[in-house]
């Protein structure tokens, strides 16, 4: 594969957004077992786009317009370092997690432990088979979370699929020992309701919190049905994960009705989704604050008492936004980055037909002190570049790069790859470098590209779904103080704080 510096200037606009026709199943077994499609974060299933379309598609990568079929592009700041394609594990990959020199990646099969002492050259030391999507990963000190969110026959690793109407069903987290980073050791389970979709950790000295999120999709999970209208709070003993057990089910949308509150959706609101839980929640600790991206809502918490997180303010967007898919927080608390994942990963809505306001990122500044904080809406950003109408892309998940004083973010768009962008002015946001690859497939819309890009101790880290652990350098003056930060331990959704804002 080439590597180029590549400004290629995006002459052609292409045409309308080509539609998905369903969503794969990504294999978890060696053996026929796939698990059940979930609305959000899901593979698409290879869609034949006209013929029309991929000879548009066709045309636009000759004329220069987009890259290449697998072609590397990217802005001269940033350096591709290396990538490592997957291995043992042939699902979808999917978030990231780091602690010292190692980086755990999750994927729907299991997890991947590397060695980035030499981020030049990871290494890999183990690779766990572990089937359940998504799969969605944390570590704090000696322990790791894993999310499961498909039915499975039992919590073991050995599980199976099997339809959510069986009694034996199971969904919920997993926790490993990582004390030996060779051997991984699954040592508990707790199963929660409707799954476990994503997580985020509050972590303390002697327990770590475990906010999970997982939503009501349909009837098609009779155990999940409305109102699932919280979030399970698991606590981790350190010195006993065996012991981790739900403490309890915070109600975030109290309402009357079968659906509880939150947004209604359509058709009420055509094209946004009905409120039926969170998809994820960001929390930043050293400010007891949280900020949830709940389907129809945008929410903001206090979490002083860690195990009955408060509703501080809730919005939605019923203009641009579909589906609140995950949040940042910007250093000194006062912003928030919340992603709308419309279409669900699986659609491409990085085009002309889409726009520049839907499938982005909203920017909502922090007004007000205390639990009278109020958010309120700045301004949208979303990728300059047009991508083919069989790239899946949408705004997905995101990190701060750590420099003081300025407020900026690299962030995944699964095929239009990632954007490194500074949101100091929420009113006017920009992007200042970027790294992609060309279409997975000219012929039809297939499901592939970053799904997670954080930035950790000096470098930029993309968990590409199909092409494997990519390492990034961005050299840029912009962004270079941020290599004197260096972190111990970081799960993205659980922010620290970087440089000890008070105030």
């Amino acid at each position: 594969m080439t590597l180029l510096n590549n400004h290629r200037t995006r002459r052609r606009r292409l045409g309308v957004v080509a539609t998905a026709a369903g969503l794969l199943a990504a294999l978890l077994t060696a053996g026929p077992a796939v698990a059940t499609p979930d609305p959000g974060d899901t593979p698409a299933t290879p869609d034949k786009v006209s013929k029309s379309k991929a000879a548009e598609v066709r045309e636009a990568i000759e004329s220069g317009d987009i890259p290449g079929k697998d072609e590397i592009v990217h802005s001269d700041n940033i350096t591709h370092v290396g990538n490592t394609p997957k291995d043992a594990l042939p699902g979808t990959n999917s978030d990231l997690a780091f602690q010292g020199k190692y980086a755990y990646a999750g994927n729907y099969d299991g997890f991947r432990v590397f060695d980035i002492s030499n981020p030049k050259a990871p290494k890999t030391v183990s690779q766990v088979l572990c089937p359940g999507s998504q799969n969605d990963i944390s570590v704090s000190g000696n322990l790791l979370f894993l999310s499961t969110d498909s039915s499975r026959s039992d919590n073991s690793c050995s599980s199976t699929t099997q339809p959510a109407t069986e009694k034996s069903s199971w969904e919920g987290m997993k926790i490993f020992d990582i004390s030996d980073k060779r051997n991984p050791r699954y040592v508990a389970a707790v199963e929660t309701a409707c799954g476990s979709h994503t997580h985020t950790l509050v972590p303390e000295r002697r327990n770590v919190y475990v906010y999970v999120s997982s939503y009501s999709p349909s009837a098609t999970f009779p155990d999940c049905k409305p109102p699932h209208d919280g979030i399970s709070v698991i606590k981790v003993p350190r010195k006993a994960p065996q012991k981790a057990a739900v403490v309890g089910f915070p109600v975030i949308f109290p309402g009357e009705g079968p659906d509880g509150g939150g947004n209604p959706g359509a058709p009420t609101n055509p094209g946004v989704s009905k409120t039926t839980g969170c998809h994820d929640i960001t929390v930043l600790p050293s400010k007891d604050l949280a900020a949830g991206a709940c389907m129809g809502d945008g929410i903001l918490f206090s979490i002083k008492d860690p195990e009955n997180p408060k509703v501080i303010d809730q919005v939605q967007d019923n203009v641009n936004f579909a589906f609140w898919h995950s949040a940042t927080f910007n250093q000194k608390a006062n912003k928030v980055v919340f992603t709308d994942e419309l279409g669900g990963g699986s659609a491409a809505t990085c085009n002309a037909a889409i726009g520049p306001n839907r499938g982005a990122d909203g920017i909502y500044d922090l007004v007000g002190k205390g639990d009278k904080r109020k958010l309120v809406f700045k301004s949208y950003f979303k990728i300059p570049r047009h991508q083919a109408d069989t790239e899946n892309c949408v705004a997905h998940n995101a990190s701060l790069i750590p420099v003081k004083g300025r407020d900026i973010m690299v962030q995944a768009w699964y095929q239009g790859g990632l954007s490194v962008w500074d949101f100091t002015n929420s009113a006017k946001p920009k992007e200042i470098a970027y790294f992609e690859r060309g279409p997975v497939s000219v012929d039809e819309l297939s499901f592939g590209g970053s799904w997670s890009a954080y930035y950790y101790n000096g470098y930029i880290y993309s968990n590409d779904i199909t092409n494997g652990f990519d390492v990034l350098k961005i050299s840029d003056r912009r962004t270079d103080p941020a290599r004197w930060i260096r972190m111990s331990e970081l799960n993205v959704q659980t922010q620290p704080d970087y440089f000890g804002w008070r105030g």
